[in-house]
Order: C-alpha cells, then sequence, then structure tokens
C-alpha cells in the first residue's frame, strides 16, 4: 500500500517538528519535505510532488494563499489541506477559491487531522465544521437564480447523482453503499465529474456546482 505522501508548510519549527511526529506514527503517512515559508512550500511541492500540502496562512516571502493558489496552477493534482488560526471569511474563501481542497483550525485533535488528511487523499472533501455553513451560505447562488447552463449538458445521470451526495458530505464508501456501486467505480466517477468541471477536489466541485446553480443549499443538508 502506497503511503499518502506529506508537504508541511508552516513557519514554526516546532509546529512542523510536533506535526511530523504525530503523523508519521501513522503507517500510511509520509512527511516528504518541510518548508517554512511560502516561496519554499511551491518550491518544495515542485520537486517532491506530494499527495497532499498541509499549508498554514501566515508565512513570511508568500502568504498560504499565494502559494496555494501557485501550487495548484503548476500541479492542480496536488491537494491542500488548511491548517491555520485564523478562521475570518476573507482568509476561508480566498483559499478555497485559490483551490484549497478543505481548511481546518488548529484547535482540531490529532485524531481529526489524520482522518481529514486521509479524507483528502481520497478526494473528500474537508472543512471545519465552525466554517462549513459559512462557506455553503457564500458560495450558493440564490434559490431563485436559474442555472446559465444545464449540469446535464456536462455530467451523466450517474455523475450528477454522486455529485449530490458528495455535496452533502458522504464519504466515498457511503456514496457506493447508497447508489450500490464499488468504491472504485464513486472514485472514477469523481474522476470524471473533476476533469470535466475543471477542479481538483471534491470541494472545488461543490463550491462550483453551488456557484452555477447546479445545486442548492437543499442538496447540502
Amino acid at each position: 500500500m502506497s503511503k499518502i505522501r506529506i508537504l508541511l508548510a508552516d513557519d514554526h519549527a516546532l509546529v512542523r517538528q510536533g506535526t511530523r511526529e504525530l503523523l508519521e506514527r501513522e503507517g500510511d503517512l509520509q512527511v516528504v519535505a518541510e518548508a517554512g515559508n511560502g516561496e519554499e512550500a511551491v518550491q518544495l511541492a515542485c520537486e517532491h510532488w506530494p499527495d497532499i500540502v498541509l499549508m498554514d496562512i501566515a508565512m513570511p516571502k508568500l502568504n498560504g494563499i499565494e502559494a496555494t493558489r501557485q501550487i495548484k496552477a503548476s500541479q492542480p493534482k496536488v491537494s491542500v489541506l488548511v491548517l491555520t488560526a485564523y478562521d475570518d471569511d476573507q482568509y476561508i474563501f480566498a483559499l478555497l477559491e485559490a483551490g484549497a481542497a478543505g481548511y481546518l483550525l488548529k484547535n482540531v485533535g490529532a485524531d481529526e487531522l489524520i482522518v481529514a488528511i486521509r479524507a483528502v487523499a481520497a478526494g473528500e472533501a474537508v472543512l471545519h465544521p465552525a466554517i462549513a455553513r459559512r462557506v455553503i451560505n457564500r458560495f450558493a447562488p440564490a434559490e431563485h437564480k436559474a442555472a446559465q447552463v444545464s449540469a446535464f449538458d456536462h455530467l451523466s445521470d450517474r455523475e450528477m447523482e454522486v455529485l449530490r451526495l458528495a455535496a452533502k458530505g458522504q464519504k466515498n464508501q457511503d456514496i457506493a453503499n447508497v447508489l450500490f456501486l464499488s468504491v472504485r467505480t464513486v472514485q472514477t466517477h469523481l474522476g470524471n465529474i473533476f476533469a470535466k468541471m475543471g477542479v481538483s477536489s471534491r470541494t472545488e466541485a461543490v463550491l462550483e456546482a453551488l456557484r452555477r446553480g447546479w445545486l442548492t443549499m437543499q442538496d447540502t443538508i
């Protein structure tokens, strides 16, 4: 079984050391590099091609928002999971729009962080409960607004079923159980959805579908 390769990006060496020790206790997680600023994060992501970048926001030389934007522009398959003390709307929305796959606050427990990393690696969305509803409210269009382009012009009926369940926060296994599919088939559908929508994570797909009016607030409940 291949390990999930992780790049740590945080300007506090002690935080990086503690996080590395925590993650590497898990047999399926491997920290491949550490960055102390945003520029290093972009450079090391290009050198090591991690599966996930665990990204802080406030860093010297280049902040986490711009570092995320640059990493996603050059390596769209790399997932960025934000781990920060900031829960300000301006940071949350800027990072998600830059392409972050998830957003956690540093008050999460160790077990929650590990679960989140595995979830993001599996293509699932991760949003801290304290900010999830704010994000959905921000990106969802008005209920009466008609979608400019029908989702069915791009996604198959099955892909829309998968997307709706993903929007409700269902994990891959849950979606597979509901639709009587294998987990691998669900992952294939998600990959096709990402490709058609021009995104690289479940979070991006759901937010983009909300923007376009393909999904409504009711679909996320």
